[in-house]
């Protein structure tokens, strides 16, 4: 009956028991019996109750107590009466705080029962999205058991370890990656792990693999559990390798020619003095001196190795030369900050793809701003400025500081000059590598300080120089 009354509306609530109370009072009024019919007052007060605020449905408690009192068949005593009227307000009180309890209950209950559903409805939708995304991820997921058993695994987990998919819930991870078997369970003796590590993994044929791992622990309700996600890194390793030993054959073969060069000027002058002294008739007939003229010409030959400009030059390709730049930002900008150096970046938006390739060119650049931080180390004022733009048919990278400057700056790009550090190679090396992709590195005279010019080949058009950004480090 409560459920019927909740979907009437109000005022066809209020129609229903008005009628109810007139009803029963006719009833009362009318039948001429020794019998009281107040007591039907309890189903209207129960029609109110459903509805109205309490002080509401107390004021018609206190008229149905009044209509039951009017129509009594008994007289009315005091001694008698008020208690009675006293008991008949109260039940009918009572019974309309009963009603109204009651459907303020089930409506909270319904509104409960709503956001649940809500809530479960959108808890399926939220695991549905992170099923999807976890089985279309192309990393491996999965999550390990205290005993190192797996419990969950993505189809990318399947595919990498080399099962069937379905079957690898069940495996113990020490067969496959055996540092995670080592990682330490989460509980109360334990902090829990959110960490990234690299280490060999095997797949389920023995196919050994580069594993870079990223795990976390965690506690459950069924004890610790650790989730990891994982990617085959055995490809970039070899690229990495790959392009780490090809830039170091291109060094090896620049810093052979310098030197190559230079036991040529040294051979070129003992040769000289070798002919001056061949013209003695006594050393012209000495066989010694005859072996150091034939060990003097051989040295000679193997010194004959060119530095060709196009060494390299196989490997250039279009590089987008704001994200190189960007790259030597990332790379630099914390130890200049640490160093004490303001960092001024005057960089247009859109810069032309240039001809170069990546990796040399990177390190030239970092060769550059390496030598300017220690220029600067003494220095009460530390700038370090870099600019680019497009100058004519050549996009100019410029790198300046403002540290002691360059005293004799006609031997910059020569090997092996005295005081510099290490073998002296390095301004050398980085023009050479430069030219290799038909650019060119320049030393520009100007304000206090060094500054140097990078000039390098546009792949297209001049790009964009509006735009341009200062950002102070």
């Amino acid at each position: 009956m409560l459920s019927f009354l909740l979907r009437l509306s109000r005022i066809k609530l209020l129609l229903l028991a008005t009628i109810l109370i007139l009803i029963v009072a006719l009833i009362d009024w009318r039948v001429d019996l020794n019998v009281s019919f107040g007591f039907l007052y309890l189903f209207p007060m129960l029609i109110v109750g459903s509805f109205l605020p309490r002080w509401q449905f107390a004021m018609v408690a206190v008229l149905c107590a009044v209509l039951a009192e009017a129509f009594d068949p008994f007289g009315w005593e005091a001694a008698a009466g008020v208690p009675r009227d006293i008991f008949m307000f109260a039940a009918f009180f009572g019974t309309g705080l009963f009603a109204h309890e009651s459907a303020r209950n089930r409506q909270l209950t319904e509104k409960h029962v709503v956001e649940v559903e809500q809530e479960a409805a959108l808890r399926r939708d939220a695991e549905q999205q992170l099923q999807a995304l976890i089985e279309s991820s192309p990393a491996a997921i999965l999550t390990v058991d205290s005993a190192g058993k797996i419990l969950m695994a993505n189809q990318a987990a399947h595919r990498l370890l080399g099962f069937e998919p379905g079957s690898l819930p069940g495996e113990l991870i020490k067969d496959f990656l055996p540092p995670l078997a080592m990682v330490p369970p989460a509980d109360e003796s334990t902090p829990s792990f959110r960490t990234a590590m690299q280490c060999s993994g095997r797949r389920r044929d023995g196919d050994v693999f580069l594993a870079d791992v990223w795990f976390s622990t965690y506690k459950t309700s069924v004890g610790p559990r650790l989730a990891a996600m994982l990617v085959d890194g055995s490809e970039d390793l070899r690229d990495k390798e790959e392009s780490s030993l090809h830039h170091l054959m291109v060094a090896s073969r620049l810093a052979v020619g310098a030197v190559s060069h230079e036991i040529r000027n040294v051979c070129g002058a003992i040769s000289v003095v070798y002919e001056n002294l061949s013209r003695q008739p006594a050393l012209a007939q000495s066989e010694d001196f005859r072996a150091l003229g034939s060990l003097v010409e051989g040295l000679g030959k193997i010194a004959t190795l060119e530095l060709r400009q196009s060494a390299g030059s196989a490997d250039m390709a279009p590089v987008d030369l704001g994200s190189v730049l960007d790259d030597l930002r990332i790379v630099t900008e914390s130890s200049l900050r640490e160093d004490g150096v303001l960092l001024r970046w005057h960089v247009p938006k859109t810069l032309p793809h240039v001809w170069a390739e990546r990796h040399n060119l990177l390190q030239v650049l970092l060769n550059l701003t390496k030598n300017s931080q220690r220029a600067m180390q003494d220095q009460k004022v530390k700038e370090f400025r870099v600019s680019a733009c497009v100058e004519g048919e050549r996009v100019v990278v410029r790198v300046r500081d403002t540290g002691h400057g360059i005293p004799n700056p006609e031997r910059l790009f020569q090997p092996f000059q005295e005081g510099a550090e290490a073998t002296g190679l390095g301004l050398y090396l980085s023009r050479a590598l430069v030219r290799t992709f038909n650019g060119d590195l320049r030393y520009e005279p100007g304000p206090p300080g060094c500054t140097f010019a990078l000039d390098l080949v546009p792949f297209s058009g001049p790009g964009d120089e509006e735009g341009i950004s200062e950002t102070h480090g």
